[in-house]
């Protein structure tokens, strides 16, 4: 059976018991996605995303990475049009460790200029990559054609000239 849990912070939790899983999976979903950003901030979303992973206040990028990867789990994220999801996949009896970790990314996250300038590179890499991968280049094509100047025509993933432009400061002020 599916449980709906409203918090008092007005957090939402579903879950879901499976008597013979031994695995547990924790999400958090942001309601910031592109749709929530205009043409100056357009790939925000995306880049803190990416950010989120670079080190927090009590972990370094390695620290959270080697925390899942030595339990045998798996951390990663999505951003979209809507929101911005982030997931813990890991044995049950490491749970506390997995909502530890996605608590320290939300709570604790630096925004590293040096890591900034890191994640740029690759960010602007992955744009890149659209531009060699037809079908994504043809969808993000319609995409701006049929919604031409609303945020949802933009790419996810920002343009050129926004993720240059993106520095900690700004980073931090499109989180909140």
């Amino acid at each position: 059976m599916v449980n709906k849990t409203i918090l008092e912070n007005g957090i939402r939790v579903i879950s879901e018991e499976i008597d013979h899983v031994r695995s547990v999976s924790i999400g958090a979903w942001v309601e910031g996605g592109s749709r929530h950003e205009n043409g100056l901030n357009n790939g925000a979303a995306h880049f803190i995303e990416h950010m989120l992973f670079k080190g927090t206040k009590r972990r370094s990028a390695f620290d959270i990475a080697s925390a899942i990867d030595s339990v045998g789990g798996v951390m990663n994220a999505a951003t979209g049009k809507e929101n911005t999801s982030f997931y813990v996949k890991i044995p049950d009896y490491h749970l506390e460790l997995a909502v530890d970790l996605l608590a320290d990314l939300f709570t604790g996250s630096c925004f590293d200029e040096t890591e900034i300038g890191r994640e740029r590179s690759v960010i602007l890499q992955e744009i890149r990559m659209v531009e060699d991968t037809p079908d994504d280049l043809v969808f993000d094509h319609l995409q701006s054609t049929a919604f031409a100047d609303q945020a949802v025509g933009r790419s996810i993933l920002g343009t050129p000239a926004t993720v240059r432009s993106f520095d900690g400061k700004r980073l931090q002020l499109s989180s909140r």
